[in-house]
């Protein structure tokens, strides 16, 4: 069952329990797949990543909504949106820990220094970047994986 399916049978089950809030949240998720199929010069299926990488920026999306509201002391429209990213996230894969990305990290700098001979520098972050991204799948933040590999390379 492909995400857009699981997401169309909560909906409906939403539905059925007279969940308004949650059916809102699950429309505006498919909604956001099917854009996303229909964008472009022709209309294309998507794959799982392709599903996972909206469904995670429509999270991030909602988050930054949520600080926008805080900042302007909106609080009741900041949760809101903290519960829609709640809803969207609960059908992201699980994130990568901490742990586990530092040894994702580690391993890719120990496979660049084999390949290269030498300790991998600032100049090679690219390369590692795209390693451990190929790796992470959409399971950790790209900006916590950069953080990561620069303080690796540090």
């Amino acid at each position: 069952m492909s995400l857009e399916e699981k997401l169309h049978t909560d909906m409906v089950a939403a539905l059925k329990a007279r969940d308004s809030e949650l059916v809102t949240t699950l429309r505006m998720a498919i909604g956001a797949l099917k854009n996303e199929k229909v964008a472009g010069k022709s209309a294309r299926e998507l794959t799982e990543a392709d599903e996972v990488a909206v469904l995670q920026r429509e999270v991030r999306t909602r988050k930054d909504s949520a600080q926008a509201y805080t900042d302007g002391n909106r609080p009741e429209l900041a949760a809101k949106e903290l519960a829609e990213a709640d809803v969207i996230a609960r059908y992201l894969p699980a994130m990568l820990g901490d742990d586990e990305l530092d040894a994702l990290v580690a391993e890719e700098l120990a496979n660049a220094e084999a390949a290269a001979g030498e300790k991998p520098t600032m100049r090679q972050m690219g390369a590692i970047m795209k390693a451990v991204n190929a790796r992470v799948a959409g399971r950790a933040d790209g900006s916590a994986v950069a953080a990561k590999v620069k303080a690796a390379l540090a």
